[in-house]
């Protein structure tokens, strides 16, 4: 089913910018062994796609996800052999678990009591007061934080029925309605998400609460899609805001497995000089002026160099117009042409080698590459 669009005015509000580097100073609040905010850096985060349930299942996944560089995962509890199932995924996992809860309010305590580092809960829809106060109470006294995550999809009837559509206010007064619930207990510790499957809306819903809040933000495009729509839509908004100093964490939502979208977050943040990168690989575009294989050689470099963690730069041109420039700016540089490369080590001419040979000699050297400390 098609999504419909969301008409965002023309007329938003000014909003601060930055520069790259230059982070909104946010209060912090912490995930388990994960700082967010407060200057700390940027975490990455998915969720597990499998039946909660299912505890082996889940933990593989998790597990998975925390190799690829993923440093906090969500899981839903939607249901009481999910909840029942959180001490045993928690007493597995590597890396801190946030519980995602929808109304109600047991299966929040239940998830509390089997020690998850987070939850992900609007209080304003858990039910009267008592119900609220108990989670609030529980969280208070675990030092766990809440999430509070408003969709542009699910706002409540009186807000749409205010502002006629989903618009950054309304994502903006929705969340604030349940940070005031928990400001009235006495509770702070809060992250907020104002997500949209609309860009353009949640960028500025997401400026609107760092413009008039402290409080920590986690960033994503909700529901963004397949991978290839779902990695532009998230690069686009997830990377705009960050490139503000906007964010501090991130989940990449894509419908693939967690993996992926740990992946994608991860290279949105080395995209902007947020996160240590490990091996970038640069190539040329392609065009007539190709004259060696590029498209094999690169597809074998990835095989080949999958799960190697060193922050090296490699770049492999297939001619001689932009090769030999960009080669020598890259710790490990090819320009190639005519069937042979000129192999470059941080900016110098070290050899000729022919085109069958390139592969290998980058995999040795990426193996020799000592990166400056």
């Amino acid at each position: 089913m098609e999504i419909p669009s969301v008409t965002v005015n023309v007329a938003t509000p000014p909003h601060q910018t930055y520069k790259v580097g230059v982070r909104r100073q946010t209060r912090q609040v912490v995930i388990g062994s994960i700082k967010v905010g407060g200057g700390a850096p940027i975490s990455v985060q998915t969720m597990t796609k499998s039946k909660t349930s299912d505890v082996a299942g889940t933990v593989k996944q998790i597990i998975q996800a925390a190799d690829a560089g993923c440093d906090i995962v969500r899981v839903t509890v939607n249901d009481k052999e999910a909840a029942d199932a959180m001490k045993a995924i928690v007493q597995q996992s590597p890396i801190p678990i946030v519980a995602d809860i929808h109304f109600n309010h047991i299966f929040a305590l239940k998830s509390i009591e089997a020690g998850v580092a987070k939850v992900r809960l609007n209080p304003g829809n858990i039910g009267n007061q008592d119900r609220i106060h108990q989670v609030l109470g529980a969280a208070r006294d675990k030092g766990i934080p809440i999430r509070i995550g408003v969709n542009s999809g699910s706002l409540e009837e009186d807000i749409l029925d205010k502002h006629g559509y989903p618009t950054a206010e309304a994502l903006y007064e929705s969340a604030m309605r349940h940070v005031g619930i928990c400001e009235d207990f006495g509770f702070r510790d809060v992250i907020i998400s104002v997500k949209s499957t609309d860009v353009r809306l949640m960028i500025e819903a997401y400026r609107l609460v760092a413009q008039r809040t402290d409080i920590p933000l986690h960033l994503g495009v909700t529901e963004a899609g397949t991978a290839k729509i779902g990695t532009i839509k998230s690069a686009v908004g997830i990377g705009t805001l960050l490139a503000e100093g906007i964010g501090d964490t991130i989940r990449v939502s894509l419908t693939d497995e967690p993996v992926k979208e740990v992946e994608v977050g991860k290279e949105i943040l080395r995209s902007l000089g947020l996160a240590s990168r490990n091996i970038e690989l640069i190539a040329c575009p392609t065009c007539g002026r190709l004259e060696v294989d590029l498209f094999a050689i690169m597809a074998e470099l990835e095989k080949r160099l999958e799960g190697i963690k060193k922050p090296v730069k490699i770049a492999v041109l297939g001619c001689v117009v932009n090769g030999p420039g960009e080669a020598s700016e890259a710790d490990i540089g090819i320009a190639a042409g005519k069937g042979v490369g000129i192999l470059y080590r941080k900016g110098e001419v070290v050899r000729k080698i022919k085109e069958e040979e390139i592969v290998d000699v980058i995999v040795e050297e990426v193996h020799k590459f000592q990166p400056k400390e």
